[in-house]
């Protein structure tokens, strides 16, 4: 780890949700994508779904519809690519279906979070967090969470600023909001890399969550039956791909974020 990269000791985490804090292997999300395609005929893969992960859920959905393979199947269906309205009618669709999935599925903490939080408020840091999900959407994960521990200070939404990841503002936005700066006081912590050069364009910190996001994929279950060095391997290749990405740090979970904030404070 290169601490030199860190100026000034950290005074705030800006923190992701589905990945990072809850539903270990950032499963809803990647459920409720494949039902809306595949009502209409389109089955795209698990990889597909997640491909786009991180952005606005409105933006993903056309990121999905737009790749050469899910758009020359549409063309095959329905005899024209992918039109504005039905995007936007997949989007009206996604909400309240995945509302329900959140309900069921994606508001657990994950393991070690709750402390994690603890240990990052003794160290003197504040907390916010960013999300690719709407307003309405958080309202479910944020009241479940909170009964299981977790409550950040600061909530932003993709649909509360002019656009989402990879763009800046939500940063931007969870910072005014805890009132902190400049920029490069505040670790950026996500599991995909859109939301890491997310934090790169807001000038912040980068940290990389490896084992519990997106990028691995896998249940807490799933990843507990992997033979110990298959898992090494597949985290390692992630790891190289966080930091060809421009992640200054990586780490397996958040778990693991008040051990690096204590040596960036004491380094």
């Amino acid at each position: 780890m290169d601490m030199t990269v860190c100026k000034q000791p950290p005074r705030a985490v800006l923190l992701d949700w589905a990945g990072t804090t809850v539903d270990y292997g950032s499963r809803a999300p990647t459920q409720v994508f494949v039902e809306i395609f595949r009502r209409r005929g389109i089955d795209i893969t698990v990889s597909e779904a997640r491909e786009p992960m991180g952005r606005a859920k409105r933006e993903h959905i056309a990121a999905i519809a737009g790749f050469p393979r899910i758009s020359a199947l549409w063309r095959q269906r329905r005899g024209h690519e992918p039109t504005v309205p039905e995007i936007d009618a997949m989007y009206h669709e996604f909400l309240p279906l995945q509302q329900e999935t959140l309900a069921r599925l994606g508001a657990d903490v994950l393991p070690g979070i709750p402390q994690a939080i603890a240990d990052l408020r003794a160290c003197g840091l504040q907390i916010g967090s960013t999300t690719g999900y709407t307003r309405e959407l958080m309202n479910v994960v944020a009241s479940l969470a909170a009964r299981q521990g977790y409550s950040p200070d600061v909530i932003v939404c993709s649909d509360d600023v002019p656009a989402g990841r990879p763009a800046p503002w939500m940063n931007f936005l969870a910072a005014q909001q805890l009132g902190v700066y400049p920029m490069e006081a505040i670790l950026v912590v996500d599991d995909t890399t859109v939301g890491i050069e997310a934090g790169l364009n807001a000038g912040a910190i980068t940290v990389a969550v490896t084992q519990t996001g997106n990028a691995l994929g896998l249940s807490a279950t799933e990843v507990a039956g992997i033979p110990a060095a298959e898992l090494q391997l597949r985290l390692a290749e992630i790891d190289r791909e966080f930091r060809s990405r421009g992640a200054h740090f990586v780490i397996p979970s958040v778990a693991e974020l008040p051990a690096l904030v204590r040596r960036l404070v004491i380094r």
